[in-house]
């Protein structure tokens, strides 16, 4: 589902439900298992920490979210650190061996400095050597296509309540997609909104900013199978052992 924004409590309860497990997360744990301090950047309702601790996972896990809804639920579990904000209010400082950003979440940065901000934050939270991963739609899928109200997903709750939501996204302007996300239940009074607006970038222009904040690409992946081409961008991103760009780890 394109839409990051569950602000709204109600619909940040629906959240796992309307959005379930994917290959990403399968192809993520493994290197959260392997780190002793990890951080989950817009994590939502937490749930691939949750998972993680779940699997065994022992070390740090620390979940970073701008929506409270999301981390209302997120806090079911409290031996998770579950930090309200984003990576322009806070300020670590080498602590973290892996850092990931799923969901597509990374196409809410909609600024060249929004980029530049995220990038910088991420790099100084993570350790020299730690790594970064994160996912984007490659805009040469033109997936906003697929965004319209003849598109209709419906989801019964554990609750039991059925809820049905399609998307009505706007054309594809300068690297942007702007939407609107209905959501419809008989047991609710009136429909639900939520209205987002996505950026794409494409291999070259997210090279330029990894290579600006001084990071190194590791690996990427068209899907979460690997395949080298395909509707996603998946990219690990490496914080050097030494400094660069004039400075020290």
């Amino acid at each position: 589902m394109p839409d990051q924004h569950f602000a709204d409590a109600g619909l940040a309860a629906l959240y796992d439900a309307m959005n379930p497990r994917s290959g990403d997360y399968d192809f993520y744990l493994p290197m959260i298992m392997a780190a002793e301090s990890v951080l989950d950047v817009g994590c939502g309702t937490g749930s691939l920490l949750h998972l993680a601790r779940e699997s065994g996972h022992r070390g740090r896990l620390v979940g970073l979210d701008p929506a409270e809804g999301m981390l209302a639920q997120a806090r079911r579990r409290d031996d998770v650190e579950w930090v309200l904000g984003d990576l322009s209010t806070v300020a670590w400082d080498g602590e973290f061996d892996f850092a990931v950003m799923t969901g597509h979440a990374f196409q809410v940065l909609l600024t060249d400095d929004e980029l530049r901000t995220a990038f910088a934050a991420i790099r100084r939270a993570l350790k020299p050597g730690g790594r970064f991963g994160f996912d984007t739609r490659d805009p040469a899928a033109r997936g906003w296509e697929r965004w319209t109200p003849a598109h209709v997903s419906e989801v019964v709750t554990a609750d039991g309540t059925t809820v049905r939501s399609w998307n009505d996204a706007g054309p594809f302007e300068d690297g942007y997609v702007s939407f609107t996300t209905t959501y419809e239940s008989p047991s609710w009074d009136a429909p639900r909104y939520s209205e987002s607006t996505l950026r794409f970038l494409d291999v070259a222009a997210l090279g330029e900013f990894v290579a600006d904040a001084g990071l190194v690409v590791d690996e990427q992946y068209g899907y979460w199978d690997r395949r080298p081409a395909g509707p996603e961008i998946i990219t690990l991103v490496r914080r050097p052992l030494t400094g660069s760009r004039g400075t020290s780890p």
